[in-house]
């Protein structure tokens, strides 16, 4: 299992780079949904697997539609719709088809090949052990994320709104 610790790694770090390095969003987007597939694994791989699963479902698809969602808040022409066509040519997909390749053979040999000794976590984590944490001793810090990611989604519609002009005379 340290292998799949590092392995995963190594292509969050990788998938991270290319998050930062490209000025085009979809691009950024891509490599940010490999990033976040990478921890997902290095999750699993420390014996996390509820941590894990949480990473793909609520950060790997909340990204994707609050992806969808800024599109559409930005109302993007015809101009725009052929400019995402010639930015989601098959050549932009390698890279982090690379990646996810990578990282489903990596998980499909964790799985196959399943050494009780490898783990680099001697324990499992449990969903109630998750639930008594982030309830217990972090509730307030959990409660006050909530409120700020509600007041950040307030404002991101308010700035991205468009009013209605009124006819001057």
């Amino acid at each position: 299992m340290e292998f799949a610790f590092y392995f995963a790694a190594g292509v969050a770090v990788a998938s991270t780079v290319g998050v930062v390095t490209n000025t085009n969003p979809v691009h950024a987007l891509l490599y940010l949904i490999v990033s976040l597939l990478a921890v997902s694994m290095v999750f699993f791989a420390l014996g996390a697997p509820f941590a894990g699963a949480l990473e793909i479902i609520v950060y790997a698809g909340a990204i994707m539609v609050l992806f969808v969602f800024v599109v559409m808040m930005l109302n993007l022409g015809p101009a725009a719709a052929e400019q995402e066509r010639k930015w989601l040519t098959p050549g932009i997909w390698v890279g982090p088809a690379i990646l996810s390749a990578l990282l489903l053979g990596q998980l499909l040999y964790v799985l196959l090949n399943h050494v009780s000794d490898a783990h680099i976590g001697h324990t499992t984590v449990e969903a109630k052990a998750v639930g008594i944490s982030l309830f217990g001793p972090y509730l307030l810090a959990v409660e006050l994320a909530s409120m700020l990611l509600l007041a950040a989604l307030v404002a991101a519609y308010h700035l991205g709104r468009h009013d209605a002009k009124e006819p001057t005379a």
